[in-house]
């Protein structure tokens, strides 16, 4: 029998108020910690600024001690892939696979990678702030709706 490999991935805004960032690095790097301890070795970022990008750092350096976890992108088109970040591209360099949702940018790509990541993964870590809209409210509530074990890492207000 195959057991199939447990994912967990990242949902949370690009803007974290600068005297949040280091708790919220914190709170992901024991989300992180947790997931890998309960058998956790598929790790989902949208590489997207913020959030997206600390949790892809997080689990490359978590790599170090437990060689069998993989970091995947999930980018929501190609252009994307031509930041000229430098921390982009080097994350870029540790991951075992990138996922391009579309070739060209169009309304739908964040969406249709948001969807693809929920749906790859077992586990949603979602950075939030309480907002009515937008991307990570999207994802955390499609992660709801396909019975997902959500972790909220709220932001203060």
């Amino acid at each position: 029998m195959v057991v199939a490999e447990k994912g967990c991935c990242v949902t949370g805004h690009r803007d974290i108020p600068r005297h949040q960032v280091e708790r919220v690095e914190q709170a992901l790097r024991r989300e992180v910690r947790a997931a890998i301890a309960e058998g956790y070795t598929r790790f989902i970022s949208g590489f997207a600024p913020g959030v997206d990008l600390m949790f892809a750092a997080i689990v490359v350096q978590e790599q170090a001690s437990h060689p069998q976890l993989r970091l995947e992108a999930a980018i929501p088109y190609a252009g994307r892939m031509n930041t000229k970040n430098p921390q982009v591209q080097e994350l870029l360099q540790a991951c075992s696979c990138v996922k391009v949702m579309c070739q060209h940018y169009q309304p739908a790509c964040y969406m249709q990678r948001n969807r693809f990541m929920v749906e790859c993964a077992q586990r949603v870590l979602a950075v939030y702030d309480g907002r009515a809209g937008g991307g990570t409210r999207y994802t955390m509530d499609y992660a709801y709706k396909m019975g997902r074990d959500v972790r909220v890492i709220a932001l203060e207000q």
